[in-house]
């Protein structure tokens, strides 16, 4: 525009007397590219605003020189070089916004900052933020020399590296202090604890490990809590439900375990929680329904079970709700559909039965849904957001039927049930061999000799793996701690591997140790690496490594106790006993690990010996595949030769045991799935590996023949 000064004239003109120069990107006036020229030392300049100019090249030294400058704003461009050293000469300087540029810095040998001990002249500094530069380091020591005004100090994106300084609790008047995204190691120094004017606290992104200290719990007045993606462990503390001015809790991709203190839910106005990829265990209570401005609540990723609260539906300010990837059971809540504001529903990955409510469909600003990898069944809801989704939402389910373009069954009406007399002539003389091959020849002969082709496809099957930044193995004294000595009243087992002992580790979680024979000859060639291997293979029906310990004369893993133990107590003990439904869907878990293992792991992986001794029951008899690493851990070679020396041998199948009876109401329809197992089980007991049924159909096969047995027991 004619007659527009340049910038160059307004910072340098001697006839100047301007106090302020505002030149923001949004308004009338916009320089750039170009650089910031040398500004008079005789200006009256105190407010310098060039922000999003796309000024480029250094901050010039004569900057320093602008006695009366109190504010200088310059972020958003492309200013490069160090932050000048001399920029403490102003000694009025109130504000230093420098963020969103690509400045560095000098350091000193300490790798502290060198331009940070000027700013010590500065007294009356009361923003210093920086972000989003390349500035290295260390943050200095001398920080607590600002405490007297310093109000905002954010360094978040700078590369920083080493420790949270203690000093930093010397910081009385911060309310913004933001370190996250950096390289920062050590624990969160208890001393950040005394900021008690502290509103924003953000410390995500780095490396920091260990609790999270119970001193936090004095920032009486902290709006938004970011610890998430480090490595923080234990529990969480409590007295954090005292904190009654918290809005925001991010808490994700930790280690963080054991329950989610029930004091949590009492922050009735918090509006986002994220808990995700943690530990946590434990039940969600009824009063999380007291949240009643909650917008954002993901649990997704912990060990959390039991039923999701019904007051959950009370939460009518809900935008986001995501408890998948838990061992949540029961139904789908009818009363999600009083959640008026829900845009996001995750329910996938978890232990959820029954039908999809169609109160959902009154959901209008639902958009994503998901509740694959379930035990639904039943006819998808059609209206409302249902008519966009696709069949994405409703993978890996039992018994969901609806419309083809979801690659489900069609919903049917009517089910030809043959005659009882028919039905009962054939099972007098196949029943006792059927009940004997329901799960050893479905799970075990299939699994053992399966051919080994791996598809090349994306298998369906997700592998969800927590942020295990760095494979930490556990000790021997702490094992010996956790097992009394290895007593013989904490044994649960032993085998040809070794022995199994029940621990509880110190931080009370209980645990199965499997201590192995290191007689075996040519075994645990690289122990160590295998375990790292296997604690990154998670699938929620494998037992979980946890960890591992290895000496030279002592190697053990550490795993996921399963309290109602394995499957062969159950089929052979007189004092227990397994239902038809049960039994299938026990099938059908282990079907999924296997499947898992061949086709959804970036690796394919032969078991070699499964058994029933094998199949561990977690507290909600849900099964998990144990020792699906022993294979390879034992040594390399040819994998058919390896099956053929480690499966077990002279294994016998369990008898005849009441499944059936003839005066059972609902003979023909258990006669009719036994029938359909027992074809199943033949076909994959071909006689020719190429002829028999691999593990992604077999799992599909299962599935179908719930589905029609749920169906047969509801028309019948």
């Amino acid at each position: 525009m004619a007659g527009t000064p340049s910038m160059e004239d307004l910072l340098t003109s001697p006839s100047s007397n301007s106090k302020s120069l505002s030149l923001p990107s949004v308004g009338a006036m916009r320089f750039g590219p170009g650089k910031l020229p040398d500004i008079r030392s005789d200006s009256n300049l105190e407010e310098l605003h060039l922000w999003g100019n796309n000024l480029s090249g250094n901050i010039p030294e004569s900057i320093s020189n602008v006695s009366k400058l109190r504010n200088i704003a310059l972020m958003a461009n492309s200013f490069s070089g160090h932050i000048p050293n001399s920029i403490g000469n102003l000694k009025f300087l109130e504000e230093l916004r420098l963020w969103q540029n690509k400045l560095t810095t000098e350091t000193n040998s300490n790798g502290e900052w060198s331009f940070f001990a000027s700013l010590l002249n500065c007294k009356y500094l009361k923003y210093l933020e920086l972000s989003v530069n390349a500035l290295k380091g260390v943050l200095p020591t001398s920080i607590s020399n600002l405490s007297e005004t310093l109000q905002s100090f954010l360094c978040a994106d700078c590369r920083i590296k080493g420790t949270v300084p203690t000093e930093i609790g010397s910081l009385n008047n911060a309310m913004t202090l933001d370190l996250a995204n950096n390289e920062l190691i050590g624990s969160i120094p208890a001393t950040i604890g005394g900021l008690t004017n502290l509103q924003y606290l953000g410390l995500s992104g780095n490396k920091l490990h260990g609790s999270i200290p119970h001193d936090l719990c004095g920032l009486k007045g902290l709006y938004e809590l970011l610890l998430d993606d480090n490595e923080l462990d234990g529990p969480l503390p409590p007295c954090l439900g005292e904190l009654t001015s918290m809005r925001a809790l991010h808490l994700s991709f930790n280690k963080l375990h054991s329950s989610i203190p029930f004091s949590l839910w009492s922050l009735k106005d918090i509006l986002k929680v994220d808990l995700s990829s943690n530990y946590f265990n434990g039940s969600l209570p009824l009063e999380i329904g007291k949240l009643s401005v909650l917008q954002h609540l993901n649990l997704s990723m912990n060990s959390l079970s039991n039923n999701i609260p019904s007051t959950i539906g009370n939460l009518r300010d809900l935008q986001v709700l995501a408890p998948s990837s838990n061992r949540f059971q029961g139904l789908i809540l009818t009363s999600f559909g009083d959640l008026v504001s829900l845009e996001t529903l995750d329910l996938s990955d978890d232990n959820l039965s029954g039908v999809i409510p169609r109160s959902l469909e009154g959901l209008r600003h639902l958009n994503n849904f998901n509740v694959s990898l379930n035990r639904l069944e039943g006819e998808i809801p059609s209206g409302g957001p249902f008519a966009k989704f696709t069949s994405q939402s409703f993978m890996k389910n039992y018994a969901l039927c609806g419309p083809p373009r979801l690659q489900v069954s069609p919903c049917k009406r009517n089910t030809h049930r043959n005659s009882k007399k028919t039905l009962l002539h054939v099972l007098r003389y196949v029943l006792p061999i059927v009940v004997s091959i329901i799960l050893v020849v479905t799970l075990i002969v299939v699994c053992t000799s399966l051919k080994k082709k791996r598809k090349s496809t994306n298998s369906t099957a997700i592998e969800y793996s927590f942020p295990l930044k760095e494979w930490k193995r556990i000790s021997y004294d702490q094992l010996s701690k956790a097992t009394d000595g290895f007593s013989r009243g904490n044994m649960l087992g032993s085998g040809s591997f070794g022995t199994v002992y029940k621990g509880i580790l110190f931080d009370e979680t209980e645990v199965a140790i499997k201590v192995f024979n290191l007689q075996l000859e040519g075994a645990f060639r690289s122990f160590d690496v295998e375990c790292e291997v296997m604690s990154k293979i998670i699938h929620r029906n494998l037992v979980k490594v946890i960890t591992c310990c290895s000496t030279t004369d002592f190697k053990a893993l550490v795993l996921e106790l399963m309290p109602n133990g394995n499957l062969e107590k159950w089929l052979y003990s007189n004092n227990h006993f397994l239902d038809i439904l049960r039994r299938i869907n026990i099938m059908i878990d282990v079907a999924s690990a296997l499947e898992y293992l061949h086709l959804g792991y970036s690796t394919l992986l032969i078991h070699c010996d499964l058994k029933p001794s094998n199949v561990l029951l977690d507290k909600d008899m849900i099964a998990h595949v144990g020792d699906f690493g022993i294979a390879k851990l034992l040594g390399e070679g040819d994998s058919m030769k390896q099956t053929m020396t480690l499966a077990t041998i002279g294994y016998m199948a369990p008898g005849d045991s009441g499944l059936v009876e003839e005066d059972d109401k609902y003979f023909v329809v258990k006669a009719n799935c036994i029938s359909s197992i027992m074809k199943l089980a033949l076909d994959c007991s071909a006689e020719l590996p190429e002829d028999r049924t691999d593990m992604e159909n077999v799992l599909s096969m299962l599935k179908n023949i719930k589905r029609k047995y749920l169906n047969d027991l509801a028309d019948d």
